[in-house]
C-alpha cells in the first residue's frame, strides 16, 4: 500500500522526507461534497490515488470547508479525521485536490463557502505544485483566475460519454485517442473561452464540451476536470435513484434526468421503462422500492477505470518531477 492518511491530531508530515528509498508526496484533499456523497467521494479519490501512486508514497491530509450543511454523523467524523482548513496554509502540500460540491446558488459567488474557496485558490497558485479541481471547483478557478463565468445548461449533462483525447499532452500519456468518461453537472464553461485563456484542452467531446484542461497558473500546474474519472460504476445510478426518490416522494418537483449509459446494456431497457413511468406522472414511491437498484448497480460496467488510473498516475508523476 502506497497511500497513507495523515493523522489530523498529529503534527503535519514533511513532504521532503525519504524512508527506505521511498519518495513521499503530500496531497491535500478538500472534500466539499454533501453528506450523502461525502464518504463515497473520499473513498473514490483515495482509491485512485492509491492505485495510481506506483513507487511514490502519498500522504493525504483531509480538509473540508465551512458552509457545506452537515448532519451530526458527518460532522463528528470530520472533527475526528479532518484537519482545519487553516492548517493547510501553515504547511503547503505538494499537490491539492478540491472536489466538486452540490451547487445551491445560481451564482458561484453566493455559495456559503465561496470566501474560503476563493482564498484557497488565490493562495494555492503560488504555494502548491499542482492543483486538480473537479467540476464546481474547476468553474470556481475559472472565475477567480480568468473572470470566466459558468453557464447553466438547458438540461443536466449526465451519463457516460465518448471523448476525444489529445494524446500529445503529458496528462494523457498512455491513453487511446477515444475514451469513455462520466459527467454529471448542470453547468459548464464554453470550451472556446478556455482556449482563449491559454488552457490546453486535453480531453473533450462535441456532446460534453471539454472534460480536462490544464495551464500553468503562477508557479502551480492547474488541472481542471469537468468530468468525473473518480466515479465508480454505480455512481450515476445512485445519483439517479436519489433524484427519482425525491421526485416520487414530492420532496422536489424537478423531473429526474436518466444518465446516459449508466447501466449495462441488459439492464437499460427496464431502467428506461421505469424512468418514463415516473416522468409521465407516476409519482409513486413503490416504483423506486420495487426496482433492484443494488443488483443493477453491481452489474454496471466500468470502462473508464483504466483511463482514470492512468490519468492520476500521470498527474502524480508530473507533481513528483516538478518537486525534484
Amino acid at each position: 500500500m502506497t497511500l497513507r492518511l495523515a493523522d489530523a491530531t498529529a503534527p503535519t508530515d514533511s513532504s521532503a522526507q525519504q524512508l527506505d528509498g521511498s519518495h513521499f508526496l503530500t496531497c491535500a484533499l478538500v472534500n466539499n461534497m454533501p453528506d450523502g456523497a461525502f464518504d463515497a467521494t473520499e473513498r473514490q479519490y483515495l482509491d485512485l490515488l492509491d492505485s495510481a501512486s506506483g513507487p511514490l508514497e502519498v500522504v493525504v491530509r483531509r480538509y473540508t470547508m465551512a458552509g457545506v450543511p452537515r448532519g451530526p454523523q458527518t460532522a463528528q467524523r470530520i472533527s475526528r479525521e479532518y484537519s482545519s482548513l487553516t492548517d493547510i496554509y501553515l504547511d503547503p502540500p505538494d499537490c491539492l485536490i478540491i472536489t466538486g460540491s452540490n451547487p445551491i446558488e445560481i451564482h458561484l459567488e453566493d455559495e456559503p463557502y465561496w470566501d474560503d474557496l476563493e482564498e484557497l485558490l488565490v493562495w494555492a497558485r503560488n504555494h502548491v505544485g499542482s492543483m486538480l479541481l473537479s467540476c464546481l471547483s474547476a468553474h470556481a478557478a475559472l472565475t477567480v483566475y480568468d473572470s470566466i463565468k459558468r453557464v447553466r445548461l438547458p438540461s443536466k449533462c449526465t451519463g457516460v460519454f465518448q471523448q476525444t483525447v489529445e494524446v500529445g499532452h503529458s496528462l494523457s500519456a498512455g491513453f487511446d485517442t477515444e475514451i469513455l468518461l462520466p459527467h454529471s453537472r448542470w453547468n459548464s464553461v464554453p470550451q472556446e473561452y478556455l482556449a482563449q485563456a491559454g488552457y490546453d484542452i486535453v480531453i473533450h467531446s462535441d456532446t460534453t464540451g471539454w472534460s480536462v484542461a490544464s495551464r500553468q497558473e503562477g508557479t502551480c500546474q492547474l488541472v481542471l476536470v469537468q468530468g468525473h474519472p473518480e466515479y465508480d460504476p454505480s455512481s450515476l445510478l445512485r445519483e439517479y435513484r436519489r433524484d427519482a426518490e425525491r421526485y416520487v416522494n414530492h420532496e422536489r418537483d424537478d423531473l429526474p434526468f436518466l444518465p446516459f449509459h449508466c447501466v449495462s446494456s441488459e439492464d437499460w431497457e427496464e431502467l428506461d421503462r421505469l424512468h418514463h413511468e415516473i416522468v409521465r406522472g407516476a409519482r409513486e414511491p413503490r416504483l423506486i422500492d420495487e426496482y433492484p437498484f443494488e443488483e443493477v448497480g453491481g452489474r454496471a460496467p466500468w470502462p473508464w477505470r483504466t483511463m482514470a488510473q492512468t490519468f492520476y498516475a500521470n498527474w502524480l508523476t508530473s507533481v513528483g518531477q516538478e518537486r525534484e
